[in-house]
């Protein structure tokens, strides 16, 4: 159960480590925002375009990695909507049998799923060096890149999602509360 729990806590660190950079990406998303905005009504009164679709599409990438490298992060924190109608009325138990099944029949099969699928069409853009068919667009590639990589951290915190709720399940059943030391 020790390297169990070891195994969640290293999964954890990565996760938090990968949410920790993604929050600074979200300034300079914005700061990008803004100068393409800026620059679009200011060069229209100028007759000058101060932006350019590398810049638009710099913005967009920068929202996708918050998005995809933050998702497992939010996770962790258990930050994601959920329809709660009946799981805020459970018991301690249930919702950790919930968030334990959770993990195991949805998070894990389709992430796993999803990386299975989505790994040819990555190998393809690297293969031809895909690039935005916009006129100073970016490359493609890196960006589709980052998919493949939300669904491994997203199933390596399933993982330990799976472990930590599996742990406070043994916990339950030896008569105890479920929640220990170790933040689980």
């Amino acid at each position: 159960m020790q390297k169990l729990l070891r195994l969640s806590q290293i999964i954890d660190g990565i996760n938090e480590g990968v949410g920790k950079f993604t929050v600074l990406l979200i300034p300079l998303m914005i700061v990008i925002g803004v100068w393409n905005t800026l620059g679009r009504k200011i060069g229209n009164l100028i007759g000058q375009n101060l932006s350019s679709n590398s810049l638009i599409e710099g913005q967009a990438y920068l929202f996708a990695l918050a998005f995809l490298l933050g998702a497992a992060y939010t996770f962790k924190h258990n930050g994601h909507v959920r329809v709660d109608a009946f799981y805020d009325r459970w018991p301690p138990q249930r919702q950790t049998w919930v968030n334990f099944l959770g993990a195991i029949l949805f998070v894990i099969p389709f992430c796993s799923l999803m990386i299975y699928y989505v790994w040819s069409p990555i190998v393809h853009s690297w293969e031809v060096w895909e690039v935005s068919p916009d006129a100073g667009g970016l490359p493609r590639y890196p960006i589709k890149s980052v998919v493949c990589i939300f669904f491994v951290l997203l199933l390596l915190q399933g993982i330990s999602e799976a472990i930590k709720n599996g742990i406070k399940l043994k916990r339950f059943s030896l008569g105890q509360d479920g929640e220990t030391d170790h933040g689980l």
